[in-house]
C-alpha cells in the first residue's frame, strides 16, 4: 500500500526530479530542495518523502546519506500519481501588468492546467524583455504550485509567442472574448464532452481585451469566440474561472 503520510500522520513532503536522474531505484536532490529538506525540515536519515518524476509516477523516498553535492534517496513503491485530470488544458494567457502572471501560473497549476503558454498581443503592456528576465522565476512558480497541491507533473511555462505565430493544434480551442454574447462556455463544453474533446486551450486576453484585427485572426482560423458570463472579468480572473469551469465539465 502506498505511504503518503509520515510519522506524526501529515501528509508528506512532495519533491520533483528528472525522470532520467532516477538510477537503480535511487535519486539525488540537489540544489534549491536540497536546501530546504536539510536547513528548513532539518531531515535526516530515515525520513521520507514523496518524490515525482514528473511524468505521473511517484515514490515512496527515503533518505539514505545527506553529503555537501546532494541528499541520496532510496525509491520504494512506483505508482502512477491519481492527481493529474484525464484531459490536458493549456492556457494560452495575453501578458498581463505587474505580478498578476504569478498569481495565474499559481493558482492555474492548482487546478490542474497542463501548460502556459504566454502570448504578446497588441495592448500588451509588459515588454518582451521584461518577460524574458521573469521567465525562469515563472517556471519557479509552476514548480513551488506543483508541489503544494500534489501535482504528478510539472506544467511548464512556455517562452513568450506573438499570436499571430502560434499553433492552435488541439481537440477544441476556447477564445474568450468580452463581445461575444450569444455563444457560452456552457454549451462549448458540452459539445466538447460529447465529442470526447482530450486536448484543449484556452485564449485570455489582456487588459483592456484583444483589438477587433485579432479576433478576426482568431475567427478566421475557425476559432470561434465564446462568453464568459455577462459580467466582464479581469484578465487574471478569467483564465482561473474558464479552467475551474472546464475542469468541472470535463475532468
Amino acid at each position: 500500500m502506498a505511504c503518503l503520510f509520515g510519522a506524526k500522520g501529515a501528509l508528506m513532503e512532495r519533491f520533483f526530479v528528472n525522470r532520467q536522474t532516477i538510477t537503480n531505484d535511487h535519486a539525488v536532490i540537489t540544489g534549491e530542495d536540497m536546501t530546504h529538506i536539510t536547513r528548513v525540515l532539518r531531515s535526516g536519515a530515515g525520513d521520507m518523502f514523496i518524490l515525482c518524476d514528473g511524468c505521473n509516477m511517484e515514490y515512496d523516498a527515503t533518505i539514505e546519506k545527506i553529503e555537501k553535492h546532494g541528499v541520496t534517496l532510496r525509491l520504494d513503491n512506483e505508482r502512477v500519481c491519481e492527481n493529474e485530470p484525464p484531459i490536458e488544458v493549456t492556457l494560452m494567457q495575453a501578458l498581463p501588468k505587474a505580478g498578476k502572471l504569478e498569481l495565474v501560473i499559481q493558482k492555474c497549476v492548482e487546478l490542474g492546467v497542463y501548460a502556459i503558454q504566454p502570448l504578446y498581443t497588441a495592448r500588451c503592456v509588459v515588454t518582451k524583455e521584461s518577460f524574458a528576465k521573469k521567465h525562469e522565476r515563472y517556471r519557479r512558480v509552476a514548480y513551488e504550485a506543483a508541489k503544494q497541491s500534489r501535482r504528478g507533473m510539472i506544467p511548464k511555462v512556455l517562452p513568450l509567442v506573438e499570436l499571430g505565430a502560434c499553433a492552435f493544434k488541439f481537440d477544441y480551442v476556447l477564445f474568450a472574448y468580452e463581445n461575444e454574447r450569444e455563444r457560452t462556455l456552457r454549451r462549448v463544453l458540452q459539445a466538447a464532452k460529447a465529442g470526447g474533446a482530450k486536448r484543449i486551450a484556452m485564449i485570455i486576453g489582456p487588459e483592456g481585451g484583444f483589438e477587433e484585427e485579432e479576433a478576426r485572426f482568431l475567427t478566421g482560423l475557425g476559432i470561434q469566440p465564446l462568453s464568459l458570463g455577462k459580467r466582464v472579468l479581469r484578465t487574471e480572473t478569467a483564465g482561473m474561472a474558464m479552467l475551474a469551469m472546464v475542469m468541472y465539465e470535463l475532468a
